[in-house]
């Protein structure tokens, strides 16, 4: 079992920045392939970001096309945490956004949708003003 709990969202002005943060627990953290999806009220939850364990100890990230130079995903081996660094926000980026957990064998394009993943956090609401 895993455990996600998302935090740092909140208000914050278009062309602001928030650092999102995923704690996990409950496994071994390097093992585990790490997403980032999004949600607004009546629609789809959206792919944002994933990083992901290469054979070997290197690890690899993809983004959805909308966010690629805005948004840096990353992680903290120490502190069982990953990261999402987002910059120039825009009112469209306001959702709540969930972190999610998946074993490292999971595939590349499985970890782009929501049923690559195992666990989920609770979400943290974004809020971009303009």
């Amino acid at each position: 079992q895993v455990q996600l709990v998302e935090s740092g969202g909140g208000l914050v002005q278009a062309g602001g920045s928030l650092r999102l943060s995923c704690a996990t627990s409950g496994r071994t953290f390097s093992r585990l392939s790490v997403g980032w999806f999004r949600q607004v009220l009546g629609k789809e939850r959206e792919f944002v970001a994933y990083i992901r364990l290469n054979s070997g100890s290197t690890y690899s990230a993809d983004y959805a096309s909308s966010m690629k130079g805005r948004f840096t995903i990353s992680r903290d081996i120490a502190k069982n945490t990953v990261y999402l660094q987002m910059n120039s926000l825009k009112p469209e980026d306001t959702a709540v956004y969930y972190c999610a957990a998946a074993d490292t064998t999971t595939t590349s394009s499985a970890l782009r949708g929501t049923t690559g993943y195992d666990y989920w956090g609770q979400g943290t609401q974004v809020t971009v003003s303009s």
